[in-house]
């Protein structure tokens, strides 16, 4: 009991402590880091917690479903045109940010260039949490462009750092271990996860739309499940988890099933649920006491990675995708470290690589600075580079939006002989960029879903464009188009 009350509590706290971050201007994830650190051993809390494989078990779970909740709200028609350059970004940026901060603390921190490596690449990718978080919490508006190149680099680029980490481990501990080994193992984690994620993603919405669930509140557990297959599978059969849960997320968003809207903000509200785990689990773990010994070097390691490894990393791949300086700094910029690179350094710790331990505690130090530094400094960044503003627009009334376009309101009543009778929303053959709003049966109204069955009698009140309105009204009352 003690122990579900005082999750319960923490969870409260983290809630309101979001609220308060937005005001002053802080990134909310840094507040649940600051939560679990009070809470843990060394705080007034006093929560017992020393577990790294658990730590590690939970953080990749969370980001699990935290990257298939960002995929599931990635529109793939405008991620489309930057998806080279992300790419790119997640791949060749994340190498050179990682031999280059890897570099700079072997020199500084007098270990050896493999483990100095292995700590580059413990913090060489952005964080999708935290990147999301920030882009999407109306604190500052970038381009399109430049919020999809960001967005898309973010949930893609974890399944590199992961590699690297796991590799360098490889190569520390293993003395027949080489590096050609592991480029071949690189590239069939990615080819394996990037087909798993597309594959099980195209199945996931197929299952969704023939379940034909009795209870709605069943089809969030399909996708739950959805997301643990998933990642366990691609797992299992040797490819990129990480990878496979963000693309099965992009593909599933690109398809229609039964209560998508619904399941994706499920699934929003499931990814700040497995943010708020995951980081106040990570703060448990961490002993403040400890950080006073890394302050100096986490300090130094930190402002090398944000204004030298990052940069190095971004400008080169940016300028042969025809992107201004101006955009290449902010993307450099916005570089923010987050849970992902905390969870990395639970690695060491569970494969007892020496000094894993103040790697863990500098890895946390480093993160604190990123978050403090750059996720608080974004909107004036942008200002500065003349990329955004902090001012939001002023959402237009949707009822203006419809009677300014080529948009009308239809209202049929259905006919006995009506080839929809008996059919599912989903499976009706309407015109495109139809919607049917209202439909009223037996004299009650109710919003259709994509699992309505529709009735002969039903009267329907839909949205539709003026120049297919006379087909849409002869579909639904069973007469042949004009």
């Amino acid at each position: 009991m003690p122990l579900v009350l005082a999750s319960g509590a923490l969870l409260l706290a983290s809630v309101f402590a979001s609220r308060a971050a937005s005001r002053i201007g802080v990134p909310a994830l840094l507040l649940f880091l600051a939560v679990g650190m009070l809470a843990g051993s060394d705080g007034p809390g006093g929560i017992p917690f020393d577990n790294p494989p658990l730590a590690q078990g939970l953080g990749v779970v969370a980001l699990a479903f935290i990257l298939f909740g960002g995929g599931l709200d990635t529109q793939w028609g405008e991620v489309r045109p930057v998806a080279g350059p992300a790419v790119a970004l997640a791949t060749l940026g994340v190498l050179v940010t990682a031999g280059l901060t890897g570099w700079f603390a072997s020199w500084l921190l007098g270990i050896r260039l493999l483990e100095g490596l292995l700590l580059g690449a413990i913090v060489s990718s952005t964080d999708a949490a935290a990147v999301f978080a920030v882009l999407r919490s109306g604190s500052v508006r970038l381009p399109a462009r430049l919020k999809s190149l960001l967005e898309l680099e973010s949930g893609s680029n974890d399944p590199m750092a992961v590699f690297l980490t796991v590799g360098l481990i490889a190569l520390i501990q293993d003395a027949h271990q080489t590096p050609l080994r592991l480029l071949v193992s690189f590239f069939l984690q990615m080819t394996i996860g990037t087909l798993s994620g597309y594959a099980l993603g195209r199945a996931g919405a197929a299952v969704v739309n023939r379940a034909r669930l009795e209870y709605e509140g069943l089809y969030p557990v399909v996708t739950v499940a959805l997301v643990l297959l998933a990642y366990g599978i691609t797992d299992v059969i040797g490819g990129s988890g990480f990878l496979a849960v963000y693309v099965a997320g992009i593909v599933m968003r690109r398809v229609d099933f039964i209560h998508k809207r619904s399941l994706i903000k499920f699934h929003d509200a499931a990814a700040w649920l497995m943010q708020i785990a995951m980081f106040l689990t990570l703060g448990l773990q961490v002993f403040p006491s400890r950080l006073g010994g890394v302050a100096v070097a986490g300090t130094a390691v930190a402002f090398f990675l944000m204004l030298v490894a990052r940069p190095l990393g971004v400008f080169p791949v940016l300028a042969l995708g025809r992107f201004a300086p101006r955009e290449q700094a902010l993307v450099a910029w916005v570089g923010l470290r987050g849970a992902v690179p905390i969870i990395l350094a639970t690695f060491p710790l569970v494969a007892r690589v020496p000094a894993a331990e103040e790697f863990f505690h500098l890895v946390f130090f480093i993160v604190l600075i990123s978050t403090l530094v750059q996720g608080t400094s974004i909107p004036l960044v942008a200002r500065l580079l003349g990329l955004a503003t902090s001012e939001t627009a002023r959402p237009a009334d949707p009822l203006d939006l419809v009677e300014a376009g080529d948009r009308e309101f239809l209202d049929v009543r259905v006919a006995a002989s009506a080839s929809v009778v008996g059919r599912r929303v989903l499976e009706l053959d309407l015109p495109k960029q139809t919607l049917l709003v209202v439909v009223e049966r037996e004299g009650d109204a109710f919003v259709p879903t994509g699992g309505t069955v529709i009735h002969a009698g039903d009267r329907v009140v839909a949205m539709t464009g003026r120049s297919t309105s006379a087909s849409l009204r002869a579909l639904l009352a069973g007469c042949e188009s004009p």
